[in-house]
Parts: structure tokens; sequence; C-alpha cells
């Protein structure tokens, strides 16, 4: 996981994430944790990823699934 991954946090990850949310990662904090949970600093991203409140959030990485990053289209010329 690196700064920048865009990921949907579910109660895979975490019993509290009832209802999915993105999760913009902006680092891994290297607090103390349980065996395979780690601490995430990031934001909590709308549906047009745009950033909603920072957060830090607890989870077991291998219930994170990463989102495909999306490139905006261009406009067309005439």
């Amino acid at each position: 996981m690196r700064a920048g991954d865009l990921v949907q946090v579910t109660r895979a990850a975490s019993i509290q994430f009832s209802q999915p949310i993105l999760f913009r990662v902006i680092r891994v904090l290297d607090w103390p944790t349980y065996d395979g949970w780690v601490w995430l600093d990031g934001y909590e991203v709308g549906p047009r990823l745009d950033a909603i409140a920072r957060r830090s959030i607890f989870v077991r990485p291998a219930g994170l699934l990463p989102v495909a990053p999306v490139i905006p289209s261009r406009p067309r010329g005439r």
C-alpha cells in the first residue's frame, strides 16, 4: 500500500465499515497494532473522487479492494 492508492473499504477490512467507503491513502502509519492490521491515514472520497473528510482508519489490508485509477477524459476539439 502506497500514498495515492485508492481503495474500497468494506466490512471485510473492518466490521465498522458496514457501509463501504472509498479511501485515498496518504500513508500507512507506524502505530503499534495487532498482526495483520494497520492504521491508514488518508481521505474518504466521494463518488467524484473529491475529498469528503480526512480520517485515520484501522483495517485489515487483506480486506481492502483496490480501485482502478480513473483517467479523466479530455474534451474533444471541434
